[in-house]
């Protein structure tokens, strides 16, 4: 099993359903209406429903603990910024760049962003990150 190392990169597509949108609010109780309500969400500035933040940022979870660096990841910390609407139906690419790594403390700090096709970065952000094996 090799260690990450600064400069390592890893991407993942992504795709947010209106179904999953709808579960998301269902589940975290955050029901606004710009999310889950196409009537509501026509008369605001983003002219249509918008994906939560924390369900368009929890693609980093998903890759960190299953995918890179994957199981037994501990997920110590995560800052995230908003930068642009995140809309159903559309695809995207969440990527990922080492830029710290501890191999004392077995941490590493990861670059995230998602970003639409044509590279623009919605969402931005950090994670720090304990993997006893990969760091």
């Amino acid at each position: 099993m090799s260690k990450l190392k600064v400069g390592d990169h890893f991407e993942e597509k992504v795709r947010f359903t209106q179904a999953n949108v709808d579960k998301f609010a269902e589940i975290s109780g955050d029901n606004n209406p710009i999310h889950i309500n196409p009537e509501y969400a026509a008369k605001t500035p983003f002219g249509k429903p918008i994906v939560h933040g924390f369900f368009a940022g929890a693609v980093f979870s998903k890759v960190f603990g299953t995918q890179w660096p994957g199981e037994g990841t501990i997920y110590m910390f995560q800052d995230m910024a908003f930068r642009a609407p995140v809309f159903v139906e559309n695809d995207y690419v969440a990527k990922f760049e080492v830029v710290e790594v501890n191999e004392e403390k077995h941490r590493g700090v990861i670059k995230c962003t998602l970003e639409d096709k044509e590279g623009k970065q919605l969402i931005i952000g950090q994670a720090k990150l304990m993997h006893l094996e990969k760091f």
